[in-house]
């Protein structure tokens, strides 16, 4: 995966392949310039976003190139128009640039997935050319099946094993605490709207913890998550 957050890329074309591409890179903090005479309704809905830049005209090989030195990090070539599309992908390739090409996939030196996002959490679906409908398809499947409540349970692990990490020395007990906090029940919480009032006590009890008061643990004051078994048991028996 690349992190495209910042990075300028271009799309050529404006159907309904390019709003797609469009909004895919978006949802990575790209910054967009979409080139074609006509566009979506969709894209003309994204114009006056800061990040997505519009032109109105034929695909002209100026457009992404300045003074022999390349403007963007990516290229998606999403015309109608087989000619054109191969045209984009020999000057980007002739340039060193990554470029899709949305009708020949053998000419593209990169592939766009299908992604679901949840925060923290992404999830990508290709199928390496052979059917981006269908890469589609499993995507929203695997859409369905991964709701919002990732995006709280993924933050609440990076929260706690970034305190942890600056907080335990040792790799071991690090890594045993990573492993036993998977075991929570915390999905349930959060879908029965339980988790934050669960996370408020959580928070209390961890940092009344005898080894969150100290960076130096001794062998009788190994890290555990044994002062919390009163919340785990109200996990396991669904009290509040």
């Amino acid at each position: 995966m690349m992190n495209l957050a910042g990075c300028r890329c271009l799309i050529v074309g404006g159907g309904p392949i390019a709003e797609r591409k469009l909004r895919s890179l978006l949802q990575a903090g790209a910054e967009v310039t979409v080139v074609s005479p006509t566009f979506t309704a969709g894209i003309l809905g994204l114009e006056n976003r800061s990040d997505v830049m519009l032109k109105k005209q034929i695909y002209d090989p100026m457009i992404w190139g300045c003074h022999g030195e390349a403007r963007y990090a990516l290229v998606i070539a999403a015309t109608n128009d087989s000619h054109v599309n191969q045209q984009i992908a020999q000057k980007a390739n002739a340039q060193g640039l990554l470029v899709n090409i949305v009708d020949k996939p053998e000419l593209s030196s990169f592939i766009l997935p299908s992604v679901v996002r949840r925060g923290k959490l992404v999830i990508t679906v290709s199928t390496g050319g052979a059917s981006p409908s269908a890469a589609r398809k499993i995507a929203k499947e695997i859409d369905k099946t991964y709701g919002d409540e990732y995006e709280i349970y993924l933050d609440f692990l990076s929260e706690t094993r970034l305190l942890i990490q600056n907080q335990v020395q040792d790799k071991a007990a690090r890594q045993r605490l990573f492993k036993e906090m998977l075991a929570w029940d915390l999905m349930r919480l959060i879908r029965e709207g339980k988790f934050k009032d669960w996370k408020v006590k959580f928070d209390i009890a961890l940092q009344g913890a005898a080894w969150m008061q100290t960076q130096e643990q001794g062998e009788s004051e190994l890290s555990s998550w044994s002062f919390i078994n009163d919340l785990a048991a109200r996990i396991g028996g669904g009290d509040e």
